[in-house]
């Protein structure tokens, strides 16, 4: 759990399944290490390190935003497949005490790609 806000609870686990992360049907992520963020009401964020994204699919963004809870966030603009989406997978560099395991990872919005989920 967060240690910023005790009244608003962030568990982060293994998702424990193999994630692959879709633009226009191709992978641009590939990972049996992914993390699920379960952040109060809202609904599960996966989190897939670096290591295991194509990054060439995805260009750094002038876009950050601040959560009080996880610290700044950095954005990517999808370019694949002829797909291109602004500000549509973020990450934190330096997360907040509490939710240091997402440091290196990339998140997705649901909106610009589909998450197929099978067994690890």
């Amino acid at each position: 759990m967060s240690i910023a806000d005790p009244s608003h609870p962030i568990a982060i686990e293994p998702l424990g399944q193999r994630l692959r992360v879709l633009v226009a049907g191709e992978a641009i992520a590939d990972t049996t290490r992914a993390l699920v963020m379960r952040e109060t009401i809202y609904p599960p964020i996966y989190y897939v390190p670096r290591e295991d994204a194509l990054m060439a699919a995805l260009r750094p963004s002038d876009h950050t935003t601040r959560c009080p809870y996880k610290g700044t966030a950095s954005y990517f603009d999808i370019d694949h497949a002829g797909a291109e989406a602004a500000n549509a997978a973020w990450s934190y560099e330096d997360p907040l005490d509490g939710v240091q395991e997402i440091a290196g990872h990339l998140a997705f919005y649901p909106r610009y790609v589909e998450f197929e989920l099978s067994a690890a």
